[in-house]
């Protein structure tokens, strides 16, 4: 991130603005909404900041701007057309640790005043950096249209009734739990409807209601797709912002376990190729041990949980433990992968099958049928085959594949560092090594490579 998002309470706080047109306008009525005490410093004011000078709701300065009015200052908002007298706005307070705003010149702030959905005392604030600001307005406007401003009364209902909230439950845990069901419910409805004495009766009854034991724990077997996090499911990303805690491989990318809940605490279960941060057993025992502590268990992993990701393995452990689970499938490698270059897996004139298997290579060998594999009109994806590459593909010659037939290997695909080599089996291995490829990949094997030149249809960085 460029600028830590956060929200300063500035009421009643002294507040600085170097301008007086309509730029600075905007800026002194958002500073004055927040309930700051605003100064502006500026020889001539527009209309609209007069009539606030009038009002008596901003003090004013008609000399120009020397350092001595940053005394006491809570912040600064340099909105003038001079770049020198900006720029000398800006290292005036910048020294003096004072946090400033140049408008338009993000080089010249060390915070910036974003887009805001404002739902009062729901906020909503987006920014881009100072780098697209018309794309972060865009965004707003998008969600103006998905919160209803009703929000607003349901956000000061939640205020209203922490208190008795934090009261009734010792447990942390059980008040969140609580939150989520109420927010989410009859309630919420009620409250976007106006029907205040309703919600506010049924509230306390839900709240006489709840009792403060120990929840009872469950584990999310959730499937985190190929790596690219449009390719989640509704279900997982729902699942992904309950759970107390992730168990997550190496396989997840970091940009899809930036959407957990960002106070979930994280488990790193590795499964990199022959070094496994935890045994597979451990992470059986430790799903179990979590659940049965109360936790909602996120337990996440790469392509689909059960295609070749042992997640059959993990739900059985939970059922011989009494621990309740659900699965939520994701998209496997195969399919993502494959789509996202260009090559579907079954084509009328190049195949009528499709066969999945693991490329691990065991005592510098593989363990595979390969008269299953060597069969025409068939396409063979391969996982985890890397390092097994060149055996893979003298195996599948030598039990009848022609040297000529299509292969290709992709590197993280759907993702923006995907990177796609095609070639055929006598010449893939070579290729693949020329191209410094690394894990995770995945080998295709088949006729339906020919059609990747055709089709290839997502550009990587």
């Amino acid at each position: 991130m460029d600028f830590l998002p956060v929200f300063l309470n500035v009421r009643n706080q002294r507040c600085l603005v170097v301008g007086g047109g309509s730029v600075a306008f905007r800026k002194i009525s958002l500073l004055l909404e927040a309930g700051a005490a605003v100064h502006v410093v500026a020889p001539l004011l527009a209309e609209s900041v007069a009539v606030l000078l009038q009002q008596n709701k901003i003090t004013h300065d008609s000399s120009g701007f020397n350092p001595d009015h940053l005394n006491g200052c809570t912040l600064v908002i340099a909105a003038t057309s001079d770049s020198i007298t900006n720029r000398r706005i800006y290292e005036s307070a910048a020294a003096i640790n004072i946090p400033v705003n140049v408008v338009d010149s993000p080089e010249l702030c060390t915070f910036i005043m974003p887009a805001i959905v404002d739902r009062s005392p729901l906020m909503i604030a987006i920014s881009s950096g100072g780098h697209a600001p018309v794309l972060a307005r865009i965004v707003r406007s998008k969600l103006e249209t998905l919160i209803p401003h009703t929000y607003a009364r349901l956000a000061s209902y939640a205020a209203k009734f922490r208190p008795l909230v934090k009261e009734h439950f010792v447990h942390k845990k059980n008040r969140r739990l609580f939150w989520e069901k109420v927010l989410h419910g009859r309630f919420a409805e009620m409250v976007l409807a106006g029907k205040d004495s309703s919600a506010h009766d049924y509230f306390q009854q839900l709240l006489k209601d709840a009792l403060d034991n120990i929840p009872e724990g469950e584990v999310y077997l959730v499937g985190a797709g190929p790596g690219n996090p449009d390719l989640l499911t509704f279900r997982a990303m729902r699942l992904m912002q309950q759970a107390d805690v992730v168990v997550y491989d190496r396989l997840v990318s970091p940009d899809i376990l930036n959407l957990v809940r960002r106070d979930a605490e994280r488990i790193y279960a590795g499964k990199e190729r022959n070094h496994h941060t935890l045994s597979q057993e451990t992470i059986n025992q430790l799903l179990v041990r979590l659940a049965q502590e109360g936790k909602r268990v996120l337990r996440l992993k790469g392509g689909d949980p059960f295609i070749f990701g042992r997640g059959g393995e993990e739900i059985e452990t939970l059922a011989d433990h009494r621990i309740p689970f659900q699965v939520v499938p994701g998209i496997t490698a195969a399919s993502g992968v494959a789509a996202y270059a260009g090559i579907p897996l079954t084509h009328r004139d190049y195949a009528q099958s499709c066969i999945f298997v693991t490329g691990h290579l065991k005592h510098n060998g593989l363990d595979l049928d390969w008269s299953s594999l060597a069969r025409p009109n068939q396409t063979i994806v391969i996982y985890m085959g890397l390092l097994g590459l060149p055996v893979l593909c003298q195996q599948l010659i030598a039990h009848g594949c022609p040297a000529n037939t299509s292969a290709a290997i992709i590197q993280q695909g759907t993702t923006q560092t995907q990177k796609v080599v095609t070639g055929s089996l006598e010449t893939l291995p070579k290729l693949a090594a020329d191209a410094k490829l690394t894990a995770p990949t995945l080998i295709i094997v088949g006729e339906v490579v020919r059609l990747h030149q055709r089709l290839a249809w997502f550009e990587a960085d």
